[in-house]
């Protein structure tokens, strides 16, 4: 238990999925989640002398199991065997692995291909409102900086499944955003203007963003560092394919508003039953036609 408690100090809000032997395990509040969320058995063990809930599932239904608990709005931290079990070792060593979240997996068992999967870095400075969008499983990366009635706009359009901030800006993001999309609050110095330009000419390995026509958008410096270094660190697949930034020229589209996205059905219907406009047109045969229809519409 001791190894379970250390993991779970460093991902503190994430449901710790632990390895032992052929089964995951959460223990405390993390199995009483998984239980009511899984439909599992909540059972308990015994810890020092005092009980501790324990749920688990196979280790083979992962694919079964994980999907349901991020669905749920939930991070997940991964806690594999790294090592084989033997009769000398009585305790193998375990690491986290995988973190998963709404806006951070490539798993095809949590993915729609027809849909993008985007993640959202939300900032402010001085009433400008930057944005960066990245969907991990396609590789795009888009940004913006304007008007909280832009960022809005762009927020309904590109329907992030989970926003990162920093928790200085807590209640000006919990008021822009409703109750539907995950948020996820970061450190401070997460956001710093500096350290955001750095992980981007690092991460693209050149010298200048003038190439990508973001040099001048120090905003978009801001949320894009905060989102590759949030993904490197969370994510620990390579980010290689991720090989370009581009800023969403707004000026370029005639950007509907929220308003009128939500009540002409053109995503989404208002009614269980009801059919949206993207359902009747979408006739494409691939899901990268899908997802550029989608974008036409919006």
């Amino acid at each position: 238990m001791q190894q379970y408690f250390e993991a779970k100090q460093k991902y503190p809000e994430s449901i710790l999925l632990f390895r032992v032997g052929d089964f995951y395990e959460t223990f405390g509040s993390d199995a009483i989640k998984t239980s009511q969320i899984l439909g599992i058995v909540l059972t308990s063990r015994n810890n020092g002398g005092s009980d501790i809930e324990l749920s688990g599932f196979p280790h083979h239904s992962l694919d079964l199991y994980l999907p349901k608990l991020v669905k749920a709005g939930y991070r997940v931290a991964i806690c594999e065997q790294l090592e084989k079990p033997s009769k000398e070792k009585k305790i193998v060593k375990r690491g986290v692995t995988d973190v998963v979240s709404p806006g951070v997996t490539i798993s095809e068992s949590l993915l729609d291909g027809r849909e993008n999967n985007f993640l959202a870095s939300i900032h402010v400075v001085n009433d400008t409102w930057s944005v960066s969008f990245v969907d991990v499983s396609t590789g795009e990366f888009l940004v913006n900086q304007g008007t909280l009635a832009q960022l809005e706009k762009l927020l309904q359009s590109f329907a992030p499944s989970e926003i990162i901030f920093s928790k200085k800006q807590k209640s000006k993001i919990e008021e822009l955003v409703g109750e539907n999309t995950y948020l996820f609050g970061l450190d401070d110095w997460f956001f710093d203007r500096d350290f955001g330009r750095e992980q981007l000419l690092e991460h693209f390995n050149v010298s200048s963003l003038k190439g990508f026509g973001i040099e001048s958008m120090e905003g978009a410096h801001i949320t894009s560092g905060a989102v590759l270094h949030y993904l490197s660190s969370t994510n620990k697949t390579n980010l290689s394919h991720i090989s370009s930034i581009a800023r969403i020229e707004s000026d370029e589209y005639v950007w509907l508003d929220k308003f009128s996205i939500r009540n002409l059905e053109l995503i989404r219907s208002n009614h269980e039953s009801g059919i949206p406009l993207i359902n009747v047109l979408d006739k494409t045969i691939t899901p990268m036609g899908a997802r550029m229809l989608k974008k036409w519409i919006l």
